[in-house]
């Protein structure tokens, strides 16, 4: 399979990571407004960590002993737990289109970052893509409201540290497999907010205890999507997809908080569409160029 195939479904599996994280987040916003962060997250990275040792075995333990990239893969950890600490924090305050206007900033600090420290050549066409695409979360998103406060500090925060954990997820792809990434940054999360989840336990309630499921299960299938396809498809490109979790989020906000998207939220969600034809449009093209040449 060539190269840039395997960019093509590198595209298919991001697209369908952020909308199993979009669900995935939808939960997790209703669940903190009655439980900690903190445990939220350590019931999901339970649940995903036991499932990664089910999966890989022996094999995969022996891998985690033997591998090279412990730093990296304890570094990105901690940066994805600051990061979703900060995120959900600050979403128990701000409104929906506001929290994902500020962290939609990520995507375009994602290209920045590839090319600095993966050397990765962004054409035009993914330069491109990825503006409209945030001009497209501005338009959708209203965010001419957001003002200068703590929770707006946190998002913006989570953004730098998730693009910059985007691009250590790349790197570590490139000699490591999917389960292991997994393992490591949830084994991570899970013994950040154990510490914590000693001292401020709340018992769920049987409706929580099925959401925290549903977060699990949507999590960890995100997650590994969204692994697969950073071993897949340039960090650059992965960048635009990630715009794609913009239309089911207001999906989302209708079904579950009835929330009635404007006709700017459509325009918007258009842009969205706009910018990925043009990334699927020019790694097609760009397939077809080195299928002809031979490189």
């Amino acid at each position: 399979m060539m190269a840039n195939d395997t960019s093509m479904i590198g595209i298919g599996l991001g697209i369908l990571a952020y909308g199993l994280f979009s669900v995935h987040d939808a939960s997790i916003k209703w669940l903190v407004a009655d439980l900690p962060v903190w445990q939220v997250l350590f019931c999901r990275s339970a649940a995903i960590v036991l499932a990664c040792l089910m999966i890989g075995r022996r094999p995969l333990l022996e891998r985690s002993a033997a591998t090279p990239l412990k730093a990296p893969l304890l570094l990105r950890g901690l940066i994805t737990l600051v990061a979703w600490l900060c995120y959900f924090t600050a979403s128990r305050s701000l409104p929906l289109a506001q929290l994902l206007t500020l962290y939609f900033a990520a995507p375009l600090m994602v290209t920045l970052l590839a090319i600095r420290l993966l050397q990765e050549r962004v054409s035009r066409a993914r330069w491109t893509s990825v503006a409209i695409g945030f001009i497209g979360v501005m338009l959708a998103s209203d965010p001419f409201g957001v003002r200068a406060s703590v929770a707006t500090l946190l998002v913006l925060i989570a953004a730098a540290l998730w693009a910059y954990a985007i691009i250590l997820m790349r790197q570590i792809a490139r000699h490591e497999g999917t389960l292991l990434q997994m393992l490591a940054t949830n084994l991570v999360l899970l013994i950040g907010t154990g510490i914590v989840c000693a001292f401020s336990w709340q018992a769920p309630n049987v409706a929580q205890t099925a959401l925290l499921i549903s977060v699990a299960a949507f999590g960890g299938l995100g997650q590994f999507c969204l692994f697969e396809a950073a071993r897949m498809t340039p960090a650059s490109v992965m960048a635009t997809v990630e715009y794609t979790a913009l239309p089911w989020a207001f999906l989302l906000g209708f079904v579950i908080w009835g929330d009635i998207p404007s006709m700017a939220v459509f325009a918007g969600a258009g842009l969205i569409l706009l910018a990925g034809g043009i990334l699927v449009a020019a790694e097609r093209s760009r397939s077809a160029l080195r299928q002809r040449t031979g490189t």
